[in-house]
């Protein structure tokens, strides 16, 4: 079921979503080689707390961690532990915060020191997939033109779209209806309604689409162990465009 918020919903998602930018921002200044994917989320627990927040990812369905930090060919869930980031590594934050009864939910990836070439485009073109998809989104808009968008974006550049795994509508619960999926068929899907808030998030792979989880049953890693990036944003749909909660 999809939930339409009104604007007092939508007006006590910009604490938790102001948070979980602020956040995102707190963490990439700091991370550095030498750092644990353990110590970035400290880092985010810390913070989320500071500001009057829960991190809505721990103990999410068993869920140990604040944040997913994913290095490199780990796409997603990645779970925080005495890995060190190492000078060339990719690095992943997902993190979700709750306040006022509701989330907000982003994730950037960063780069640890000097990276290669490749890495620098697959970041750029990720978030340039996000920025794509909300050209000219709003209501009235198919769902699957994001995904269509994200999809044409990331492959004209030489890269492939995760098919594993979703954006989702978000509200009082994490995940919420629909599945914002990054590919997808031009003016199909259900319309777009104002009201909508839903977390638009490419998730792109150097290599393959193909994805294996782990045996913890959360950490997903491209089957061809190349690197992969994640770009996530909360999007107020709007009737003449898109309000994003998370910049």
């Amino acid at each position: 079921m999809v939930h339409i918020k009104s604007e007092e919903e939508i007006d006590l998602m910009r604490a938790p979503c102001a948070i979980v930018r602020d956040c995102l921002n707190f963490v990439g200044e700091r991370i550095k080689p030498g750092m644990t994917t353990k110590e970035v989320d400290e880092l985010v627990y810390n913070f989320i707390k500071a500001s009057g927040a829960e991190p809505s990812c721990l103990g999410y369905c068993g869920y140990p961690a604040s944040a997913c930090v994913s290095v490199n060919e780990v796409v997603v869930h990645g779970i925080p532990d005495g890995r060190v980031l190492e000078e060339g590594d990719i690095v992943s934050v997902d993190l979700c915060a709750y306040k006022n009864g509701f989330h907000g939910d982003g994730a950037r990836t960063f780069a640890v020191g000097e990276i290669s070439p490749e890495k620098k485009k697959l970041i750029r073109v990720t978030e340039e997939c996000f920025f794509k998809a909300v050209e000219g989104l709003k209501a009235g808009t198919p769902l699957f033109d994001i995904g269509y968008k994200v999809q044409t974006h990331a492959e004209s550049n030489g890269f492939s779209v995760i098919r594993s795994y979703t954006g989702h509508g978000i509200g009082r619960e994490m995940h919420e209806d629909p599945s914002v999926y990054n590919f997808g068929r031009r003016g199909t899907g259900m319309r777009l309604k104002a009201g909508m808030v839903i977390c638009i998030e490419p998730m792109i792979a150097a290599g393959d689409w193909r994805v294996k989880v782990l045996d913890d049953g959360w950490t997903a890693v491209m089957a061809d162990k190349k690197p992969a990036a994640h770009y996530e944003n909360t999007v107020v749909i709007r009737e003449d465009g898109t309000e994003i909660l998370t910049l």
